[in-house]
């Protein structure tokens, strides 16, 4: 139950930035929705291999690359996801660091639940 509520509140949050976020379009619930299982699965199968990869230029930049890393990421689903486009990468860049407080607050709401 807590992952559908999850789910929900992480699609509506993508919707809300969306709205405020000028350079990103998102079609809808049904694709709001979409997006937030494919940037879900994203992060959970190609972002660790690109992670490992980048290692160095992540040691290096004190570890800033992992927000170019979400942000490639954010851009990735939006060439994938129909109804959701990004227009360029500081619009990805903004968004995934939005998207990822948010999915934080979401996470730690959901957790005190308990």
């Amino acid at each position: 139950m807590k992952i559908l509520l999850r789910w929900l509140l992480n699609a509506g949050s993508l919707l809300l930035i969306a709205n405020y976020l000028p350079g990103m379009e998102l079609g809808g619930w049904y694709s709001a929705l979409i997006t937030v299982i494919v940037l879900g699965l994203i992060n959970a199968l190609i972002r660790p291999i690109i992670f490992i990869l980048s290692l160095p230029v992540n040691i290096l930049t004190l570890g800033l690359f992992t927000f170019v890393i979400n942000a490639l990421m954010f851009w990735f689903a939006a060439s994938i996801v129909k109804g959701f486009s990004v227009e360029n990468f500081s619009t990805a860049l903004f968004a995934s660091i939005l998207f990822s407080i948010l999915s934080f607050a979401i996470s730690l709401l959901l957790k005190k639940e308990n």
